[in-house]
């Protein structure tokens, strides 16, 4: 299972909300091309950005530091948040991202969506925020009535890359992510689950890797790894191949 740390933009520096709330905001680094390079030394594999002033205004914001991003780093770098066009997405993803995500917009427009993958195939990914099991949009400040599982069986044989299911609830709480959830997102669709919201220490990524074989193929991780309860490398060996808790091939061998 891959773990994704985030880095959330907000007027150029590196933030997390409590809950989506942006009057509950922690800022903990005012380089983000710093912090940035400081995950990829540590071993990511892939980069997980957030705009939230595209996010609440709909209007790009960070568009100099995302390029500057994307220019320092050579692992892949994926991003969300204000991204409701076709255009703009084509943007972001002429600027150097590997993938783009759309939240509003595949709700309000999911054809977009569907055709905008079939250009760009593996490189957009749909982000679907729930709070109690409805879809919530506009950087979470409106609420739909659309079940967040009925948005995933939506796209489900879409050439989309992946399907980021975040619980508002637990997002930034550091309280464990809501597996019920992610458990009906990753039976609702034939696309892969990345999971975002609530993780706070080692046994919340451990419980996700029981959810790898429904199609939770990874992880987004913030405010835990800028808290220090969760160390990358550490968490990077605990979850990759070859982990301790994987029985030996041979073993497997030996019971097939």
């Amino acid at each position: 299972m891959q773990i994704i740390p985030a880095i959330d933009l907000l007027g150029g520096s590196c933030v997390r909300l409590h809950q989506g709330d942006y009057d509950k905001v922690t800022r903990f680094n005012d380089d983000p091309v710093a912090q940035a390079m400081r995950w990829q030394e540590q071993g990511a594999e892939r980069l997980h950005l957030v705009d939230l002033d595209g996010a609440r205004s709909g209007e790009p914001a960070n568009d100099s530091v995302i390029r500057a991003i994307t220019s320092a780093l050579t692992i892949p770098v994926q991003l969300g948040g204000g991204v409701r066009t076709a255009e703009r997405a084509e943007t972001l993803l002429a600027c150097g991202l590997d993938r783009v995500i759309l939240g509003t917009v595949a709700l309000e427009q999911p054809q977009l969506v569907i055709d905008l993958a079939e250009r760009h195939p593996e490189r957009v990914v749909v982000g679907i925020d729930a709070r109690h099991g409805k879809v919530a949009t506009k950087g979470w400040l409106e609420d739909s009535n659309t079940e967040a599982i009925a948005l995933a069986a939506r796209f489900s044989t879409s050439a989309i890359a992946a399907i980021i299911s975040t619980d508002i609830s637990t997002d930034g709480t550091l309280e464990g992510p809501n597996l019920q959830a992610l458990r009906e997102m990753a039976e609702a669709s034939s696309v892969p689950v990345i999971a975002s919201g609530g993780v706070g220490c080692m046994a919340d990524l451990l419980a996700l890797l029981t959810l790898e074989p429904l199609g939770v193929e990874a992880v987004i991780v913030g405010r835990a790894l800028y808290d220090g309860r969760i160390d990358l490398g550490e968490a990077l060996r605990a979850l990759a191949s070859g982990r301790l808790q994987d029985p030996p091939s041979d073993l497997l061998q030996d019971f097939a």
